[in-house]
């Protein structure tokens, strides 16, 4: 089960830039200025925008100002309205109730890292190239977008890391040579991959050679067709609450236990953001997240209770 803090606090919008076309950056800091919870690379925050108005972004690094939290937002114009939402009230002086961090995405130990961003997925990759280079682990990164004036931080990190990091911009040179990137696998070598849809699912297939856990990825959107069997009654037990349910087909057991008046904490409700994530204490879960690594599934020892189900008559959940 993935270390997560749920600590809610309200936060002061300090600074907003520009970071690049449609996309801004907002530093948030304690009223008080007093330090912030402590987080590490490839963690996201929950803006609480309003009670059913709930977003993830992901923290920028690197890790080691304590005293606020930095992140990116795409204004998404086909998205549900919390990115527009950010973009009109956000602005210094406004305050935002701020959850987490959480970390679903960490950067485990390698002897060397390909990173692979496109557009607005450079966020989460910041802090883990500050952490890399904080350690003296090799590493790459290449960072496509639509056109140069869409990447946000990219002459930043240019700047700070030189020829390590390589810009795509779609317009200029065309897509990422995935292929000559990911080449055959390296021992001891990690690849980790945030971006649209597209972009991942041509990750994967470069890297289809590559053993099971080289490759990492964030998600924006659900992964597809992740269901393994059809909906079915089951129960659940809730060993800290002494309490037996029934969950119906059709009913998430978030839904369940909310109606049964058990409080868990939860954000996306689509198995992508890790807010509901439960230990589980007995019983075979049906996974069907976009968070856990096949690893962690494989565990079964915790589960995403918005989308997740079970693969037998009974589930114990630590609630």
């Amino acid at each position: 089960m993935s270390e997560q803090t749920d600590v809610e606090l309200e936060l002061q919008v300090a600074g907003r830039e520009e970071l690049a076309e449609n996309v801004i950056g907002l530093r948030l800091r304690r009223p008080d200025n007093a330090p912030l919870p402590d987080w590490t690379p490839g963690a996201h925050v929950d803006l609480v925008l309003d009670d059913d108005l709930v977003r993830q972004y992901s923290l920028v690094g690197p890790v080691s100002d304590a005293s606020e939290w930095r992140i990116g937002v795409l204004l998404e114009a086909e998205g549900r309205g919390g990115s527009r939402r950010v973009f009109e009230q956000l602005h210094p002086g406004a305050t935002v109730r701020v959850r987490g961090p959480r970390n679903h995405f960490e950067l485990a130990l390698a002897n060397r890292y390909v990173f692979i961003a496109g557009g607005i997925g450079i966020t989460p990759l910041t802090g883990m190239l500050a952490e890399a280079d904080r350690t003296g682990t090799p590493w790459t990164l290449t960072y496509g977008g639509r056109t140069a004036v869409s990447m946000a931080f990219a002459r930043e990190l240019r700047a700070r890391y030189g020829e390590r990091v390589t810009l795509v911009p779609q317009d200029e040179q065309g897509l990422i040579d995935l292929a000559s990137l990911v080449g055959e696998p390296a021992e001891g070598t990690l690849i980790y991959c945030c971006g649209p849809t597209p972009l991942l699912e041509a990750v994967e297939t470069a890297a289809a050679q590559w053993p099971q856990g080289a490759l990492r990825f964030e998600r924006f959107t659900p992964v597809e067709g992740i269901r393994s069997d059809p909906d079915e009654a089951f129960e659940v037990e809730l060993a800290l609450s002494d309490l037996v349910l029934t969950v119906p087909p059709g009913k998430s057991i978030l839904e369940t236990v909310a109606e049964a008046g058990i409080d868990v904490l939860s954000s996306c409700a689509e198995g992508m953001c890790g807010t509901c994530e439960t230990a589980l204490l007995a019983g075979v879960a049906d996974h069907r997240d976009s968070v856990l690594t096949q690893e962690e599934k494989d565990e079964n020892s915790s589960m995403m209770i918005c989308v997740s189900r079970a693969k037998a008559s009974r589930l114990v959940l630590e609630l």
